[in-house]
């Protein structure tokens, strides 16, 4: 069940990954052209959040299934924090993500409540490229490219 609910988490990662670039891109591009806000913006952004929500969905699942969650118990708060590979995907990536798909949600969310084009575009631009800053942060480069 782990590996196919990693396995499931790691794919799906590079279908976040694009979507939230495209509607990062989409906005800020948008936004500095002084362009419209229209009807595929919007499903754009709404695309974004709902791939990323399952995404979390999928990563919170694996969190609990994970091999590696013995090792708060095995190694305590300390060892944890002071292994750079624990820490990493105990701590650094869940809550960075968590933060990121917040901020998802918090754009999308305010963005409905403008009123012009271009209050709706910087929205989306600010909450979704800070979220793609934190995502492209925490991801194990390392693994996730092997």
């Amino acid at each position: 069940m782990y590996e196919t609910i990693l396995i499931l988490h790691s794919y799906w990662a590079y279908l976040v990954l694009l979507i939230l670039i495209l509607a990062t891109g989409n906005a800020v591009f948008k936004f500095f052209l002084g362009k419209e806000y229209s009807a595929k913006d919007f499903r754009i952004a709404l695309f974004t959040l709902i791939v990323s929500h399952i995404q979390l969905l999928i990563g919170l699942l694996l969190y609990f299934v994970s091999p590696r969650l013995q090792s708060w118990s095995e190694l305590g708060m300390g060892g944890v924090m002071k292994d750079a590979v624990n820490r990493l995907y105990l701590v650094e990536h869940p809550t960075i993500n968590i933060l990121a798909v917040a901020l998802i949600t918090i754009g999308y969310s305010t963005h409905k409540k403008k009123l012009t084009s271009g209050a709706k575009l910087k929205k989306i631009a600010i909450f979704y490229t800070i979220a793609l800053v934190l995502i492209l942060s925490r991801i194990p480069w390392s693994t996730w490219l092997a």
